[in-house]
């Protein structure tokens, strides 16, 4: 993604077509070479901000691969340090990993899940069955 499209990024908006991180890629990158926070939905690369941050680096790798929106929010950010978040945008959290979303992502999320362990259980359960009734049947004759 060029910078040109990440300075036209909003803190609202995400471009359209961006890449989606799932949590758990977030939460790899939390050393001080690779540093990446989620902020009300959005994954930001602050690797390269460490050593400027006003707060020093040790609050931001202690958010580093986690949902640091609270602890943004809490500290009361400026409106520039918020426009400076366009700067290392990078993508959005993955709409089965939001918490605040409505309940349809969400629960799509879920089904899709909860159908594919189902059907993989079911089908195993049956080519159980057929293979013990196979063997069972070739036994007695």
């Amino acid at each position: 993604m060029g910078s040109e499209q990440l300075s036209a990024v909003g803190v609202g908006a995400a471009p359209e077509g961006g890449p989606f991180f799932t949590l758990a890629e977030v939460a790899k990158r939390s050393s001080s070479r690779e540093a990446w926070l989620v902020i009300h939905g959005r994954v930001y690369d602050v690797g390269r901000f460490l050593e400027e941050h006003p707060g020093g680096e040790e609050v931001l790798l202690e958010q580093a691969g986690k949902d640091a929106t609270e602890s943004f929010e809490d500290v009361g950010h400026s409106t520039d340090a918020r426009e400076m978040l366009k700067e290392y945008f990078i993508g959005e959290v993955h709409p089965c990993d939001r918490k605040n979303e409505g309940s349809k992502v969400r629960s799509k999320c879920f089904v899709s899940s909860f159908w594919s362990t189902w059907l993989i259980s079911i089908f195993g359960a049956l080519v159980i069955g057929l293979m013990y009734r196979y063997y069972m049947l070739d036994g007695k004759s």
